[in-house]
């Protein structure tokens, strides 16, 4: 179990997985706009509402927005529920992204990129903590995760199913747009610090990146994610339009 205690969040369990929700406490004196929707929706899915003063929230879970929902925690999904995706898979893989701000940050761009799940190892990576819930917005009801124990081994299960891995690193010569996402597609990012292993780099089909012309040498990782999401999105949409 563990405690959400923003709005978005909260809102979305509630009307995705009302069953994953124990109970949710409410300010009793704040009835008004979204605590008010909270409110509603607990209500038509019976969820068990206390309302409470906000010095005793205040106890529960300091950093609250009128309420606190105490939640089991986001299930992983079989690898084979990833795959079975219908239309032109787009996946991704995360190498070592053990922030779960980053994660939570990912997740969300995920989301509203259309992803069909995420994939993570068991080993040197966050999993679906409250912090990534609250991050994500919301997003992690609506988008698969998977956690498997060989991040290499998987890859090859992707080649195998005709799914084309792409890698992102800095310091690779060719851009980001340098790939027909139009394809079946994996998206693989490492760590900010670190970034792709040595044995994932090598199993990756492609590898790009993106040209930075400032100072920094490099962007977090979940800026990179939503340029190589958002790419992907844009051909494909761009095919579409053309009736492909």
């Amino acid at each position: 179990m563990g405690k959400i205690s923003r709005i978005n969040p909260i809102l979305e369990i509630a009307r995705s997985s009302p069953q994953r929700i124990q109970k949710i406490w409410i300010q009793k004196d704040k009835r008004e706009g979204r605590v008010e929707e909270i409110i509603r929706t607990a209500k038509a899915a019976n969820i068990p509402l206390l309302f409470i003063p906000k010095k005793r929230l205040d106890q529960i879970e300091r950093d609250h927005q009128g309420a606190v929902a105490l939640v089991a925690m986001k299930e992983f999904v079989p690898l084979a529920s990833l795959l079975a995706s219908s239309g032109v898979p787009f996946l991704v893989l995360l190498d070592g992204v053990e922030d779960p701000q980053n994660l939570g940050a990912i997740i969300r761009s995920a989301e509203g990129a259309g992803v069909d799940g995420i994939i993570l190892p068991e080993r040197r990576a966050v999993g679906l903590t409250q912090t990534v819930a609250s991050v994500s917005a919301g997003a992690a009801e609506y988008v698969k995760i998977a956690r498997v124990k060989n991040l290499a081994r998987t890859i090859d299960v992707l080649k195998e199913s005709g799914i084309w891995v792409v890698g992102a690193e800095g310091d690779a010569p060719e851009p980001w747009y340098e790939f027909d996402y139009t394809l079946p597609v994996a998206l693989v990012l490492g760590s900010e610090g670190k970034g792709l292993r040595p044995l994932i780099k090598k199993k990756c089909d492609k590898i790009l990146s993106i040209p930075l012309l400032g100072r920094i040498t490099s962007l977090n990782v979940a800026s990179a994610a939503s340029i190589f999401f958002f790419e992907v999105v844009r051909q494909r949409i761009k095919k579409e339009s053309k009736g492909g």
